[in-house]
């Protein structure tokens, strides 16, 4: 099982700060399962306006880092630091327990399907063992080119 740190991650991922939402890999088997981490500050851009006095990380960027530790192992499989990951698809979306600043969020990724470039996966992000948020997504693999 391989562990990346935010400088091997910054490789294989296109995305920098504000919008980079892994910090650190801890499990990685290249085949088809990842854990990510991320640290969950007061210093997070989007704490200023959700919500002033009760900072709580918005679910849609829980899916965004949920896709970001995704697209870690799936430059990996593929070999291709360069590749992009872009959603295609979202499905079951649930969110269970509210992300606050302090917390670390755990992000498990299980690949359930994988052809060519395009990849099904389950994921879900746990904070102190308690499932706050999980999903069945769809993502593609790009050269880099947004394509539409």
């Amino acid at each position: 099982m391989a562990t990346l740190g935010i400088e091997e991650i910054m490789k294989l991922l296109p995305h920098r700060y504000p919008f980079l939402l892994v910090d650190k890999v801890t499990e990685c088997d290249d085949k088809e399962h990842i854990v990510g981490i991320k640290n969950v500050t007061m210093n997070e851009p989007f704490f200023q306006g959700h919500f002033p006095g009760l900072p709580v990380m918005p679910g849609v960027l829980q899916l965004e880092a949920m896709a970001q530790t995704a697209g870690i192992l799936l430059n990996r499989i593929a070999g291709n630091p360069d590749g992009v990951p872009f959603f295609m698809g979202i499905d079951g979306a649930r969110f269970r327990k509210v992300v606050k600043p302090g917390d670390q969020c755990r992000i498990e990724v299980t690949i359930t399907k994988l052809r060519s470039k395009i990849a099904r996966f389950k994921a879900q992000i746990t904070v102190d063992g308690e499932v706050a948020s999980e999903a069945e997504m769809m993502c593609m693999i790009s050269t880099g080119e947004a394509t539409t």
